[in-house]
């Protein structure tokens, strides 16, 4: 029940960020051919992307990638937050009655690697489908696909088995790191809001408050993980299923530290907090508050 009722929260909150996470991804994609002489801008900030793609798109084009997003959500996050809730509920996570940080960040880090491997054909798709655009304000490589099922059927086709899992050489230390830095945070955060009273013990602010907090923290520890999987995903690949823009996770982060900087990593910054922030908010009081009511009727 802890991984159904973790994935039905991850998808509640899926439903309301999956326009930002289609902002995000275009975000971080445009630049990355600048050596190829097709380096273009089309999304000035966050705001300036979401209007041009539902202006040229149109309201659809905001949820690209629902059904493939939904489905991640779903197994990812029902794995790596019911992984962590049976670890918490086995009492691992505490020291003489209080959170321990690092038992939580090792636990976190752990849950996110079995959510990471096995949410990552989905996520390759779920990008190759966000990614897709008129040509007018395409940026990075286009796919073709016509669906989540066409997608994974093509990949399979061409690539085998193995070609679903491309990527996930950035997916894992994403999800982990992301993970790790969400759950200790989360659980930091909410004793130390219970300790200092400022809302009752059983309020459903309480979860709210820490998941604000730890919204902060995932975004900025995860957003250079996550420009270089977004890029891993998309990258045109030969007949081999080798990728042609990069060799892996350590050639992606390398080259576009050297060629945009820092400030390449952390490309769509605004809209990775816009999306990952209300997510991880959400899913974490969703996740909190379906935990309580279940234990309140069982």
């Amino acid at each position: 029940m802890d991984f159904v009722l973790s994935g039905v929260a991850a998808c509640g909150a899926c439903l309301f960020t999956n326009p930002l996470e289609v902002v995000k991804t275009r975000m971080q994609l445009q630049g990355e051919l600048r050596s190829r002489g097709t380096y273009q801008i089309y999304y000035r900030n966050v705001f300036h992307a979401f209007y041009t793609i539902g202006k040229v798109d149109g309201l659809a084009g905001l949820q690209k990638g629902l059904v493939p997003g939904l489905v991640y959500q779903f197994f990812m996050n029902g794995v790596r937050l019911g992984s962590y809730a049976i670890i918490d509920s086995s009492g691992y996570i505490h020291t003489n009655g209080r959170v321990s940080a690092v038992k939580t960040t090792v636990a976190g880090a752990v849950a996110g690697v079995v959510g990471a491997v096995m949410g990552s054909p989905i996520y390759l798709v779920k990008t190759h489908l966000q990614s897709q655009s008129t040509s007018s304000i395409a940026v990075g490589h286009q796919y073709k696909h016509q669906g989540m099922i066409h997608a994974l059927a093509a990949i399979y086709r061409e690539h085998g088995i193995l070609g679903l899992w491309r990527g996930s050489s950035a997916a894992v230390p994403r999800v982990s790191v992301g993970s790790a830095a969400q759950l200790s945070t989360f659980s930091s955060s909410k004793e130390l809001v219970i300790d200092l009273q400022v809302f009752r013990k059983d309020s459903w602010l309480v979860a709210l408050s820490a998941g604000m907090i730890s919204s902060v923290v995932v975004v900025l520890a995860m957003t250079p993980f996550d420009v270089v999987s977004t890029r891993l995903y998309n990258q045109p690949v030969d007949h081999a299923g080798k990728g042609q823009l990069y060799k892996g996770f350590v050639d992606c982060f390398s080259k576009t530290l050297r060629k945009e900087g820092l400030t390449g990593l952390y490309k769509g910054l605004g809209a990775s907090y816009f999306r990952l922030g209300p997510h991880t908010i959400l899913s974490l009081f969703f996740w909190d508050e379906l935990r309580k009511l279940y234990k309140q009727c069982r």
